[in-house]
């Protein structure tokens, strides 16, 4: 009988037998944990789009559904099909419409999933839209802030939109906060000195 290798290499470091084995194991399960949120994303941006896709079809309302996963979040687009103009009807004249449907798609995939989801909607290219005033907004917040004022108050908006202009004002080297409740929670944006 002839004896067969085993095929596995041993990983082993001089003086601490399960040093590797420990790293390799550790790697292994930060790598699976990264498998499985990404995963729950997917599934999160597969249940987001079929709930949407059936509001676009008792809407009689045409649209392509884009589902993206990036910085730990799941973004679901609706592009407007060539020649459709009533899809941006879905948003709402103040954005309130894009906001609703964007909570009900959310509590979809809760009830599919049992988990809350903080998946973002974007509806005809309205989300964009705003995140690119916000992030002008923000900027000139920031050079009022470097022209001398003490402190910028901009308007209130929501934990989202509130995250993107924070993120501008990090980027520029300058603080920012949120205060206020409710509707009237904001950024105040200042040298931080």
């Amino acid at each position: 009988m002839t004896e067969q290798s085993d095929p596995t290499p041993e990983v082993e470091q001089a003086g601490a037998p399960s040093a590797g084995l420990e790293e390799q194991t550790t790697t292994t399960a930060a790598d699976s944990s990264d498998s499985q949120a990404s995963s729950r994303l997917e599934e999160e941006g597969d249940i987001a789009a079929d709930y949407v896709e059936e509001l676009l079809d008792i809407a009689d309302l045409d649209g392509d559904i884009d589902i993206e996963v990036r910085n730990g979040r799941t973004y679901v687009s609706v592009v407007a099909e060539e020649g459709e103009d009533r899809l941006r009807e879905l948003s709402g004249a103040d954005g309130k419409g894009l906001d609703a449907l964007q909570e009900l798609t959310r509590l979809a995939v809760l009830a599919s999933t049992g988990n809350r989801s903080r998946l973002v909607l974007d509806i005809a290219g309205r989300r964009a839209e705003r995140a690119g005033r916000l992030e002008k907004l923000a900027q000139e917040a920031v050079q009022r802030v470097r022209d001398g004022e003490a402190a910028v108050h901009l308007e209130p908006m929501g934990a989202y939109e509130r995250k993107l202009v924070h993120d501008v004002v990090a980027d520029a080297g300058l603080v920012s906060e949120s205060e206020g409740e409710g509707a009237r929670r904001h950024v105040v944006v200042t040298s931080g000195d």
